[in-house]
Order: C-alpha cells, then sequence, then structure tokens
C-alpha cells in the first residue's frame, strides 16, 4: 500500500524550524537564570550561616581523627577485637535506652491523642467555623515550630531534670506535626458519605465518626508509627539537656572524653533505630498491605 507523504513548502519548514530553535533557546535562558539564581541564594546563604570552606578543609583532619578515636580502646587496639570491653556498660546503657523508647511511646501516644482531637477543628472541609480553624491551626503551627529540644529545656527549668520533661516536650511537638497531617488526610477524604450522613439529622460529631473517620483513620496509624520513629531519635538528643534517656549517658561520655564509650552507645541508638524501622514498616504493611511499605 502506498502512503502519501505531505511535505512542506521550503518556507513554511524554515519557519517552523526557526520557531522551534527560539522555543528551545528560551527554555535553556529561563534554566541558565534558574541555575544562576540558585547559585547566588547558596552563596548568600553560605555566607549568612558563616560557611567557611578554608575552615573546612583545614580541620576537616579533626573530624576524621575523631572517629578514630572513638574506634579505640584505652588499651589501643580496635573496638571491634575486643566486643567486652567495649561493650562494658551494655546493661547499664540497655536499661537507659529502654526509658528512651518509653518516652517516645508515651509522647507520641499523647501527641496522636491530641492531634485526633484537633485535626477535625483544623481540615477546612471538617472545621465547624472559620475561626475555629484559624486558631487551631495556629496552635498546630506553634507546637510544631518550636524545637522539641526547646519545650524539653523548658520543662527541665520548671520540672527538674527527669522523663518527664521529655515526654511533655515530645508531646507537644507531636501534636503539631501530626495535627497538621491528620488534617491534610482529612481534607483529601471524600466528603460524598459525610453528605449522605448529614441528610440523615446527624450531628456534626456522627459525620465525623460515621463518614470520615473510616477513610481516615489508616493514614492516621501509619503517620503516627512514622512519627514514633521519629521521636526515637528525638528523645535520644533530648538527653543532653537533662530529659531523661540515653542521651545523658551519651552527653557525658563526649564531655569526660570516654572515646570508646562514645562509640558503643551510638552503635546501640542506630541498631535500635534499625529495628524500629524495619518494625513499623513491617507492620504498616501489615496493616494496610504491600502499598504501604516505603
Amino acid at each position: 500500500m502506498t502512503i502519501a507523504v505531505s511535505i512542506l513548502p521550503e518556507q513554511r519548514l524554515a519557519a517552523l524550524n526557526a520557531a522551534y530553535r527560539q522555543a528551545v533557546a528560551r527554555k535553556r535562558l529561563r534554566l541558565f537564570a534558574g541555575a544562576m539564581l540558585s547559585i547566588a541564594a547558596l552563596i548568600l546563604a553560605a555566607i549568612g550561616a558563616e560557611v567557611n570552606l578554608r575552615t573546612l578543609f583545614t580541620y576537616f583532619g579533626n573530624f576524621v581523627s575523631y572517629f578514630d578515636r572513638i574506634l579505640t580502646l584505652d588499651s589501643g587496639q580496635r573496638v571491634w577485637t575486643d566486643p567486652g570491653e567495649w561493650l562494658w556498660g551494655w546493661y547499664k546503657w540497655l536499661k537507659l535506652l529502654g526509658e528512651t523508647l518509653l518516652i517516645s511511646y508515651v509522647g507520641t501516644l499523647i501527641g496522636a491523642v491530641c492531634a485526633f482531637g484537633l485535626n477535625f477543628f483544623a481540615a477546612e472541609n471538617t472545621s465547624p467555623a472559620p475561626w475555629l480553624r484559624f486558631l487551631v491551626r495556629r496552635l498546630l503551627e506553634f507546637a510544631r515550630t518550636v524545637p522539641g529540644i526547646v519545650f524539653a529545656l523548658i520543662f527541665v527549668m520548671a520540672f527538674g531534670l527527669g522523663p518527664m520533661a521529655g515526654v511533655l516536650a515530645i508531646a507537644i511537638h507531636s501534636t503539631g506535626a501530626l495535627g497538621k497531617l491528620f488534617a491534610e488526610i482529612v481534607e483529601n477524604a471524600d466528603m460524598k458519605p459525610v453528605e449522605g450522613v448529614r441528610s440523615t439529622g446527624a450531628s456534626w460529631l456522627s459525620c465525623m465518626r460515621f463518614a470520615v473517620l473510616p477513610q481516615v483513620s489508616a493514614g492516621y496509624v501509619s503517620y503516627a508509627l512514622l512519627r514514633f520513629e521519629i521521636n526515637v531519635r528525638e528523645s535520644s538528643v533530648m538527653g543532653f539537656v537533662g530529659a531523661g534517656g540515653i542521651g545523658q549517658e551519651l552527653v557525658v561520655a563526649i564531655r569526660k572524653f570516654y572515646y570508646s564509650d562514645v562509640s558503643a552507645i551510638l552503635l546501640m541508638i542506630v541498631v535500635t533505630i534499625f529495628i524500629i524501622d524495619i518494625t513499623t514498616g513491617w507492620l504498616r504493611a501489615r496493616l494496610f498491605g504491600r502499598d504501604a511499605r516505603s
């Protein structure tokens, strides 16, 4: 079968080629301008943050040598050649690590419950009144904007040293972070079931219970599990200001130059995070199927 192919006149073809080249040139110019602006912003940010490459390269050797020291026992041997000497305080560190996990668990649970109670008022499609949505959103922004370690420091000054300060700090920060995430899940929910429930004369609370909650509960659990994993890392740092957990022992080891103890504690924290990551991923997969695995 013969196929007819139309060929444009030379003049028309030249005009189209010129237009194509101009479009490509404009696109490249925009990319170049965007790259220059990004580089300029990076340089300005580096200057503002006092990032000095000369200092970085001059003292980079100290950074490397510190890792060399924390991987060396007092006897001069590498830490992995004598695990008994390296992990001599494993029982005490394990108890503090357990305290860190409990701080994270209680703080995350309180934060998730508070976020659950507030997120319906913060979501645009479920909030009963604009002024209430405005107030709840500002409250959640405040809770998640202030760093958790700052909250921990404030609570240590108010209630003294110990895990209570860490629990309160994590609970407040988790309320702000989870409240925003929960509200975004609710805003993406299908509102047709809500209209159906409302048409029966049901109250606002019943609409949330029977029309919205069944759609979003899986997302709530998934984000809460992710937040727990994040909070374990945060609670380890909060120990630096006296908010309990393994962080208090870690900062003592750093300040007193117990090099091998630093690496041993870090190893236990990292292994714990690995286990939590694998466990929460497995739980999400079991609860919501393979699509929830990340």
